[in-house]
């Protein structure tokens, strides 16, 4: 069987295409279309969309984070891959052929998937508080032979203010190797960096353009591999980044309105979900919220259509045209206008957010905070004070990494809504001859695209659409 490999380039656009001609090459025995998205427009729920082919009404992941409600508690990028419903385009391919072999590096849901090779960030969660670099693989063999060719996972370069194209350089070594050493089927990889200076910076700036020069530099190697091993390439994108630059709080409009509620712990305040009669989930340009008692909904949607920066607010009748209408989905989901995002901040006053406001604790934050891409500019001392804790890491001390501010106006780029222009919106390049002859495809189709490049699916299927 013809091996392919499946390479997510977040934030990919027809716009930055014109600055990666190795990535665009892929496209050249082959074929270039319009990539359909998903509403919410972000990571986890259009990637499982892609694996499953189903929308996410069916597989359940509206976001990259929810309320679960059976718990009382909001998480964010959980890794489970039971959560996300139906079966994965690798299941479906082993049903077909038993002894089909697909691999995983850093696509989300990885733990517990049943992919023969796993690679995901997993930090070390030491007892004492501290937490360390480091990545989880299936087989474990595979985290010594990784570690050992490329250092430790680069936590600190994948996320935060620190996020650098240094993690992608790790997940391309870690990709090449698998892919010359395990020789799987199918190949996941998720290449990162994109994400970074354009929601820093913009989409239109020139660190974006240096960003898309550096990551279609880093993939060459790994394209070239793949023509080594007669592999097919398809690269994707789940969403376009496009410019931002007006912060909206949704979380403290419902709080001055009394329908959000805290309690506090040592001078810090914490949203209280248990009580709050409505709160939000805010998640890039799209928010889950929440109503604890039906009656509510008209009232908050009448408040949350009328609040500067909301496009769109869908009651779970409009939920179902966008076929999100999944129990995890807020009562009511609000879209933000094109220039717009949420925060999740709750707080009216700075000096009552809770420590991990400062910190990048994507797990702990009750919503997406994309300030953890930048260092505090408030305190001319911030970089010489993480440096310090890193020390106090290193030397087995616990620290706070409080180095991210608390200013949204910083952001320059989002996504989540459904892109306006298909320039901004996610592509695809298929190496594989055989030209759909078709403008776009639906994310819901990449599941039988890929089945149908190794001749598991009739290709004529997937081309009449």
């Amino acid at each position: 069987m013809k091996p392919v490999v499946v390479i997510d380039i977040v934030g990919l656009t027809p716009r930055l295409l014109k600055h990666m001609p190795n990535v665009s090459r892929i496209a050249e025995k082959g074929w270039q279309a319009e990539l359909g998205t998903v509403l919410p427009a972000v990571t986890c729920s259009a990637q499982s969309t892609f694996l499953t082919g189903k929308m996410p009404a069916e597989h359940g992941i509206v976001g990259n984070g929810w309320y679960f409600r059976e718990l009382g508690e909001v998480f964010l990028w959980r890794q489970h891959n039971k959560l996300v419903g139906g079966d994965k385009v690798w299941e479906t391919a082993r049903a077909a052929h038993p002894g089909y072999r697909a691999a995983n590096v850093c696509w989300w849901y990885a733990m517990g998937a049943t992919t023969d090779l796993t690679v995901t960030p997993r930090p070390i969660y030491y007892a004492d508080g501290r937490k360390s670099p480091d990545c989880y693989t299936r087989p474990v063999r595979l985290h010594d032979e990784l570690t050992e060719a490329l250092g430790e996972f680069p936590l600190f370069q994948y996320w935060g203010p620190t996020a650098s194209i240094a993690s992608t350089k790790w997940i391309v070594g870690a990709a090449r190797r698998i892919l010359s050493g395990h020789k799987p089927d199918m190949l996941l990889v998720y290449i990162p960096h994109l994400d970074y200076d354009l929601q820093r910076f913009g989409p239109d700036s020139q660190e974006a353009v240096n960003a898309a020069r550096d990551v279609d530099a880093e993939l060459a190697p790994l394209l070239q591999d793949a023509a080594n091993a007669d592999a097919t390439v398809v690269a994707l994108s789940e969403y376009g980044i496009t410019n931002a630059s007006r912060p909206v709080d949704i979380n403290r409009t419902l709080r001055a309105e009394g329908l959000l509620e805290v309690y506090t712990q040592d001078g810090m305040e914490y949203l209280d979900p248990w009580v709050s009669r409505a709160f939000a989930v805010a998640d890039h340009q799209v928010a889950h919220v929440y109503v604890e008692n039906a009656d509510d909904i008209p009232r908050v949607k009448d408040l949350l259509d009328r609040l500067p920066g909301v496009d769109m607010v869908l009651d779970r009748v409009e939920q179902a045209r966008y076929q999100l209408d999944h129990p995890r989905a807020g009562d009511l989901v609000v879209v933000a206008e094109p220039d717009a995002w949420f925060t999740y901040y709750y707080w009216l006053n700075d000096d009552r957010a809770p420590d991990f406001a400062r910190g990048v604790e994507i797990h702990r934050k009750p919503g997406y905070d994309p300030a953890e891409l930048f260092f505090n500019p408030a305190d001319p001392l911030v970089k010489a004070k993480a440096g310090l804790n890193l020390v106090k890491k290193k030397v087995g001390l616990r620290y706070t990494m409080n180095v991210v501010p608390l200013e949204a106006g910083m952001v320059r780029g989002s996504h989540g809504r459904l892109p306006d222009s298909p320039q901004d919106g996610p592509v695809l390049l298929c190496s594989d001859p055989r030209d759909p002859g078709r403008e776009k495809l639906a994310a819901t189709e990449v599941h039988e695209l890929l089945l149908a490049l190794q001749d598991i699916r009739p290709m004529a299927e997937v081309l009449k659409g």
